[in-house]
């Protein structure tokens, strides 16, 4: 109850939400849209800040966090997903850190389309 049936056509966000709920079991999760602060068109749903709190990552470095995040996404990334900023903590660093995701930096990738 309250989930959306894998029947119910989703957003990107949401589709990436329910599939890194499923996957990692997330204390905390943040899933970002920064799509507008690049140069692609309006709801091009391309660039996600992604913020994953989980037991998963525990004893492992960040290379294989991110491994299994990129695996997990791989369905979204070869249809149209183009960046992703990834933060994947366990609990432990995510209190650490305050609790709070880092901000994305500008864009470098050229600018945004008047």
């Amino acid at each position: 109850m309250g989930k959306p049936s894998r029947n119910t056509p989703m957003n990107r966000k949401a589709r990436i939400e329910d599939t890194l709920k499923h996957t990692f079991d997330p204390m905390h999760l943040e899933v970002v849209d920064e799509s507008h602060m690049h140069s692609v068109p309006a709801g091009a749903e391309s660039h996600f800040k992604i913020l994953v709190v989980s037991e998963t990552f525990a004893d492992k470095t960040l290379v294989a966090r991110h491994r299994l995040l990129n695996r997990a996404l791989s369905g979204e990334l070869e249809g149209g997903l183009h960046a992703i900023a990834l933060h994947t903590w366990t609990p432990d660093e995510w209190f650490a850190k305050g609790g709070v995701a880092p901000e994305s930096p500008p864009c470098q990738g050229g600018s945004k389309a008047g």
